[in-house]
């Protein structure tokens, strides 16, 4: 028996609880069950409230398969387990002692729990290594209720795993909000092959300076351009490369930059469009023109007003014949495309305002939510299998919904720990 099932009867009460006796024969009641430890180590749940012969008890609740895994994980000798008041387990097979060799009251929940919960759960993960994800079978049971919120709490939690990075990069910058902004779109032009590398590129360059070079798209451009060594192979190639190569070289000496820790770009099965080349030059040219794009970004509020925001970005004059330094192309604008805006939008700005909100106590909801929700889906392996098992998935929210539900819960097996799974065992 899965010890993550037991949690799952305990948490959410799915035994019968009248005439609880433990194995010794004591009389039991329970006030409160306590609060599942998911993350730290000790006791399976803190702050229980119970009754063993009518002497009330608080402390902790361990739950194991077997009585004699208490012995096998060693909680004898841990005094963080000194305060457990009662041990719950699939099958008692042995008498348990604290450190101090007084005995633990032991409940053995197999007596206690129907056969229809125990067969809804072995259902459930019937020849699970055989499916895609373990309840495909009867996903389209669950109502469309119950679907609809846990799409926004998904949402929700992938928002709150993307703000590690964020929180790290405002620490080292001590909560220059502009400066992370930067950090973060550098790494998402630099896209799947060259975020790293583009984000390398960013902590190399102290903000003062490219604040400094705001305004002229030529130093902006030298300084990204020449910190990804791209400028140093291609001086004497045509005259656009030596002018960026002799303005890099000059702000290379005036502010003492170096490249120590820069990770090189990368070209290999990128499609032209998305060269890294051209996603720099892109770059450059939003904060040619400007380094306060985060107090304007603030400002923005729906889909099209990013579209616009964006779009309104020219390339500079090289690039638009150009793929790379050293060969001519066919006239192309090469604006930032829709598509790339919603990508931006879902990994790095509605991110950040989502923890920008949070920090100055506003209504993140419709900084977020409303955007997230008028952006189309993402197209991907896991989203066409979700949508081939009837899932609706009509916008960018639902989509990241799906990838944090394969991920986080599908992947790893967590079904109990799944609104869907709880629904499934619930109603059958």
């Amino acid at each position: 028996m899965n010890e993550d099932f037991l949690h799952y009867l305990w948490k959410y009460q799915k035994f019968d609880v009248t005439n609880l006796r433990s194995t010794a024969g004591e009389e039991i009641f329970l006030y409160q069950l306590g609060i599942h430890n998911t993350k730290e180590s000790g006791p399976d749940f803190f702050n229980a409230l119970l009754s063993i012969n009518d002497q009330k008890w608080a402390g902790t609740v361990e739950i194991h398969q077997k009585s004699s895994d208490w012995y096998v994980h060693h909680h004898k000798k841990d005094s963080m387990y000194d305060n457990v008041i009662l041990h719950v387990v699939w099958e008692d097979d042995t008498e348990i002692y604290r450190k101090d060799a007084t005995r633990i009251s032991t409940l053995q929940l197999k007596d206690y729990v129907s056969t229809d919960v125990l067969h809804k759960y072995l259902q459930l993960f019937k020849n699970r290594s055989q499916k895609w994800i373990v309840c495909e079978d009867e996903l389209h049971n669950v109502s469309d209720f119950v679907i609809s919120n846990w799409q926004e709490r998904l949402y929700i939690e992938r928002l709150e795993q993307k703000t590690g990075l964020i929180t790290q990069l405002l620490i080292k910058s001590s909560n220059n909000w502009e400066e992370v902004l930067f950090k973060l779109l550098a790494k998402s032009f630099g896209s799947k092959v060259n975020g790293e590398a583009f984000l390398s590129m960013a902590e190399s360059i102290n903000f003062a300076i490219l604040r400094k070079c705001s305004g002229n798209l030529k130093q902006v451009e030298s300084l990204f351009f020449g910190q990804v060594g791209e400028l140093d192979k291609m001086w004497g190639n045509n005259e656009y490369a030596n002018n960026l190569f002799t303005e890099y070289s000059y702000l290379k000496n005036k502010f003492n930059l170096d490249r120590i820790g820069v990770l090189p770009i990368q070209f290999f099965r990128l499609r032209p469009p998305n060269f890294p080349t051209i996603r720099l030059a892109q770059l450059a040219s939003l904060y040619g023109a400007s380094t306060q794009l985060f107090q304007k970004i603030l400002l923005l509020k729906t889909k099209e007003e990013f579209y616009e925001f964006f779009e309104s970005v020219e390339i500079s004059e090289f690039w638009k014949n150009h793929y790379t330094f050293s060969k001519e192309s066919t006239f192309r604008n090469k604006k930032i495309t829709k598509p790339f805006v919603d990508l931006l939008l879902i990994n790095t700005i509605l991110p950040l305002k989502f923890v920008y909100s949070k920090t100055m106590g506003k209504n993140w909801e419709d900084e977020v939510l409303v955007v997230i929700n008028q952006i189309e889906p993402e197209k991907n392996k896991i989203v066409d299998n979700f949508s081939n098992l009837q899932w609706s998935i009509q916008n960018a929210m639902h989509s990241q919904a799906v990838l944090q539900l394969r991920n986080e819960y599908c992947d790893k097996k967590a079904c109990l720990k799944c609104a869907i799974g709880n629904y499934l065992l619930t109603t059958g």
